[in-house]
C-alpha cells in the first residue's frame, strides 16, 4: 500500500493503489484481467469473458430497482507505457512509482495509468459498493485501447443487454463527451541502399529530446514539436557541403504518442567532425527559437560511438530526409461545426532502421470519414513518390453526437444538481470506443466523462486528486438516478 491508498473515496483510491502494481501495459492485460475477475468473484457476480480478452460482469439491481433499464459501464484495462530516457523501469514488473505534486498525483518518470486507471478502479468499487442504490449493471473492461481500440473492435457485441452507456474515459472535469473522430494507421516501408562503413571514420549518435510529446489526437492543436520531423529537418539542412554519412534514424514509441525524442547515427569522415557539429549547432539553436514558447526543455546531445558496419549511400539519406519532413503532420482541417474542435489531423508517429528497410508509422484521425481517406491518400502519395511501400490498416469509425440524447439530458440535470454548474458538452478529436461499440451495438445512447487528467501517454500524466472525489460523487448520483428509469 502507499499513500494513495489513504485518500477518499477509499474503495477507488485503494483499487488504483493496487493497480499501480500490476503490469498491464497494452496486449499484456492478463494479470489486471485476473484481478478484475478475482474482485468479481469475491462478490459472487456473473462474468462473462469474450475472445478478445474484454470482460463483462455483471451486478444485479438493487432491491426494488430490478424494472430499470440496464447501464452499462466501460473502461479500458491498458495504459500507455512511457518513460523518460533516464528512468530505469521495467512495465513488465516494476511497479509504477506515485509521487504527489501539489494538488496532482504523478509517477515518478512514467506514465501514471491513470488514463483508463481511475475509470476501471470507479468501476471496481462500484462492484464492492453494497450501499449504493443502482439498476442492474453491465461493466465491461476492454483490452487494448491504446494501440488501435483492438480489444472494442473484437468485442462480442452480444454480451452487452443494456442499451445506454457510461465510458468512463475522459480527462477534463467539467464536461461530457458526446462525439470523437475516426482514426486509421499507415505504415511506409522505405527501401534502402547500404554501402560499407569507411575505414577511417569517427560515428556520433545525434539526440533530439527533452520535448513535452502528448497525445496524438487531445494535444495536436497545442502546435508541439515532433521530435522525428524537427531532427530530419536539421540533419536535411545540414546535408548539403557538410562531410558525413546516415547509418540509421530512430525515433517515437506509440501511434497515438506525438513523439517526444528522435535520434540518428552518423558517420564523420576522420578529421571533419567539427564542421559537421557546428552546423548541427546552428541549425539546432534556429529550431530552439521557434519552438522555445511551447518546447523550453528541447535539447540536442551529439555523443560518439562504436562506426557502425555500413552507412546509407547518399541518394537514400536524400530520400529519408525529404520523405520525413515532407509527410503531413499536426492539424489539417479545423471543424466548421463546432468551434475550436480540431477535425482532421495526422501524427507521424514512429521511424525505425530495421536492416536495409525504414519503416514508418503515421497515425490520422477526422470526424469527416472523407476527410480521413484524404489525409490518408496525401500520405501515400508522398511515399510513393519516395519510392516506398505502403500499408494501410484498417481504421475505426467516429462517434456522431447526438445532441438530443435522452442520456445527456439526465446527465445534465444530475451534474448541475450535484455540482451547481453546467456540463459543457464536446466532442474530441481522439479516438473513443464508443464509436466501435456504438457500431457493434445498434441503438446505444452513449456519453463520457471523467476526472482532470492531464498529459496522458507522456510520462508528465497526471490526475487532479480532487477531481477524483467529485468525479465518483457525480458518478454514483447518476447511477442512483438512472435506477428510477
Amino acid at each position: 500500500m502507499s499513500f494513495v491508498a489513504q485518500w477518499d473515496p477509499k474503495a477507488l483510491w485503494g483499487h488504483f493503489d493496487t493497480l499501480l502494481t500490476i503490469p498491464r501495459g497494452s496486449k499484456e492485460e492478463q494479470r489486471i484481467r485476473e484481478y478484475v475477475l478475482s474482485v468479481a468473484s469475491r462478490q459472487g457476480l456473473e462474468v462473462q469473458v469474450d475472445a478478445t480478452g474484454n470482460v463483462v460482469v455483471r451486478k444485479p439491481a438493487s432491491p426494488g430497482r430490478e424494472g430499470a433499464a440496464i447501464t452499462v459501464l466501460q473502461s479500458h484495462l491498458d495504459m500507455v507505457n512511457e518513460k523518460n530516457a533516464d528512468v530505469e523501469h521495467d512495465f513488465s514488473r516494476d511497479p509504477i512509482q506515485p509521487r504527489l505534486e501539489g494538488e496532482y498525483l504523478t509517477a515518478q518518470g512514467t506514465t501514471l495509468g491513470a488514463d483508463n486507471g481511475i475509470g476501471v478502479a470507479a468501476m471496481l468499487a462500484i462492484l464492492e459498493d453494497r450501499t449504493l442504490v443502482h439498476g442492474p449493471l453491465e461493466l465491461l473492461f476492454t483490452v487494448d485501447e491504446e494501440t488501435g481500440l483492438t480489444g472494442a473492435r473484437g468485442l462480442d457485441g452480444s454480451m452487452l443487454r443494456g442499451r445506454r452507456l457510461l465510458n468512463l474515459d475522459s480527462e477534463e472535469e467539467g464536461t461530457v463527451t458526446v462525439g470523437c473522430a475516426g482514426g486509421a494507421d499507415t505504415e511506409i516501408f522505405l527501401p534502402l541502399e547500404t554501402l560499407p562503413a569507411p575505414s577511417r571514420a569517427q560515428a556520433y549518435q545525434v539526440q533530439l529530446s527533452g520535448l513535452h510529446g502528448g497525445h496524438s489526437g487531445l494535444d495536436i492543436h497545442l502546435q508541439r514539436g515532433n521530435a522525428i520531423q524537427l531532427l530530419a529537418r536539421m540533419l536535411h539542412s545540414v546535408r548539403p557541403g557538410t562531410p558525413g554519412y546516415m547509418a540509421a534514424f530512430e525515433g517515437g514509441n506509440k501511434h497515438n504518442a506525438i513523439p517526444r525524442e528522435a535520434r540518428a547515427t552518423v558517420v564523420i569522415p576522420e578529421g571533419q567532425a567539427a564542421e559537421f557539429l557546428r552546423h548541427m549547432d546552428n541549425e539546432f539553436a534556429r529550431v530552439w527559437e521557434e519552438y522555445r514558447r511551447v518546447e523550453p526543455d528541447m535539447r540536442l546531445e551529439v555523443s560518439e560511438g562504436p562506426p557502425p558496419p555500413k552507412i546509407w549511400s547518399t541518394d537514400s539519406a536524400w530520400t529519408v530526409f525529404r520523405l520525413l519532413v515532407a509527410l503531413p503532420h499536426g492539424v489539417a482541417a479545423m471543424s466548421h461545426d463546432i468551434a475550436g474542435l480540431v477535425e482532421t489531423s495526422s501524427n507521424l508517429a514512429v521511424v525505425r532502421t530495421e536492416g536495409e528497410t525504414l519503416r514508418v508509422l503515421t497515425s490520422s484521425r477526422s470526424a469527416v470519414a472523407s476527410a480521413l481517406e484524404w489525409i490518408r491518400s496525401k500520405i501515400r502519395a508522398v511515399a510513393l513518390l519516395a519510392g516506398a511501400r505502403v500499408e494501410e490498416h484498417e481504421g475505426y469509425p467516429g462517434w456522431k453526437p447526438d445532441v438530443d440524447s435522452p442520456l445527456l439530458k439526465l446527465f445534465q440535470e444530475v451534474h448541475r444538481r450535484v455540482t451547481g454548474t453546467e456540463a459543457r458538452v464536446v466532442a474530441v478529436h481522439a479516438g473513443l470506443e464508443c464509436g466501435i461499440i456504438g457500431e457493434k451495438v445498434p441503438g446505444m445512447d452513449m456519453i463520457s466523462f471523467g476526472p482532470q487528467i492531464e498529459f496522458p501517454h507522456s510520462p508528465r500524466e497526471r490526475v487532479k486528486v480532487a477531481s477524483v472525489e467529485r468525479f465518483y460523487r457525480l458518478l454514483t448520483a447518476l447511477l442512483e438516478e438512472m435506477a428510477t428509469r
